[in-house]
């Protein structure tokens, strides 16, 4: 007996008409495919996804894309797959021409789900009032447009651990290690690990160094003398003005990231094609030649 149809849904969102071709052409795809039923395709113009019966997202561009999409689900996280039309794509894996090779895997949901991390960053200001953001990648307190050094304050469950004087301060997911973390000299950790990074931007103190700690503490960023024009960035999305005396507090999230990952995916193998990890260089007749992965 055949399984049910795979019910999926489409999310492009970016109007752009890239996406918005792609976004048609993968539809057509879809229903052409006995095993599969495309159940909704949602974009800008739609805003209510809580009733769709949908067990697998098709999310339409990049890396970006997911990122908004992850934060737009909410509580109601959709296992997402990302058809990557952006440039690197960690997440958004899977090119627009590959798709039709791996449909059938789909149908009889040859393909696992994996959970994780995603984080809550509550932002008290000083003056009144408090927002409260659902995030994938990572917080950032930045510089920015102050063009000056910026003392940030950080504690984890209550405890002081320093300040950092330099450009700002990221907090990360491991999802997210490999963005903006990674650009600021953070370390790389699995995506499926339960822990945050904490990676100071051009420190100005050569001893300090990113930490790595638990996903289930609570991380507190202060800084009670800022200039005007640094910001709170959240996703690298989320903008919002940070003022001498904001609290921010970032914790792990009660809902999971969901990506779907199909099979023969690995992490290392990711990272060796998306960072160009072509191995050990080889030295042959006076020249020098790059490695393979098997060398």
């Amino acid at each position: 007996m055949s399984p049910p149809p795979l019910r999926v849904l489409v999310v492009a969102r970016d109007q752009s008409d890239h996406v918005q071709v792609a976004q048609r052409a993968l539809c057509e795809l879809l229903t052409q495919h006995a095993g599969i039923e495309l159940v909704a395709t949602l974009t800008a113009n739609d805003d209510a996804y809580e009733d769709i019966d949908a067990e697998v997202a098709f999310v339409v561009g990049g890396d970006g894309a997911i990122l908004r999409a992850c934060r737009w689900f909410g509580t109601t996280q959709i296992p997402i797959l990302g058809v990557n039309l952006g440039r690197l794509g960690f997440l958004a894996d899977l090119s627009q021409e590959a798709l039709p090779e791996i449909l059938d895997e789909l149908a009889n949901r040859k393909f696992e789900v994996i959970s994780h991390l995603m984080f809550e960053c509550h932002h008290r200001k000083a003056l009144g009032g408090s927002e409260c953001y659902l995030g994938l990648n990572e917080t950032a307190l930045l510089s920015a447009a102050s063009l000056s050094l910026i003392d940030v304050e950080l504690a984890i469950n209550g405890d002081p651990v320093t300040t950092y004087s330099g450009d700002g301060l990221i907090i990360s997911t491991p999802v997210g290690s490999t963005a903006h973390n990674l650009s600021a000299g953070g370390p790389i950790l699995r995506q499926d690990l339960r822990a945050f990074v904490v990676t100071p931007i051009c420190p100005h103190t050569l001893t300090v160094r990113p930490i790595v700690d638990r996903a289930d503490a609570e991380y507190q960023i202060t800084a009670p003398s800022v200039p005007e024009g640094v910001m709170l960035v959240i996703d690298g999305q989320i903008k919002v003005p940070f003022e001498s005396g904001d609290v921010v507090t970032i914790r792990q999230a009660n809902v999971s990231f969901q990506l779907v990952r199909v099979e023969g995916h690995r992490f290392y193998h990711t990272l060796h094609r998306k960072l160009g990890w072509d191995g050990q260089p080889r030295y042959q007749r006076g020249r020098i030649e790059r490695g393979t992965a098997d060398d």
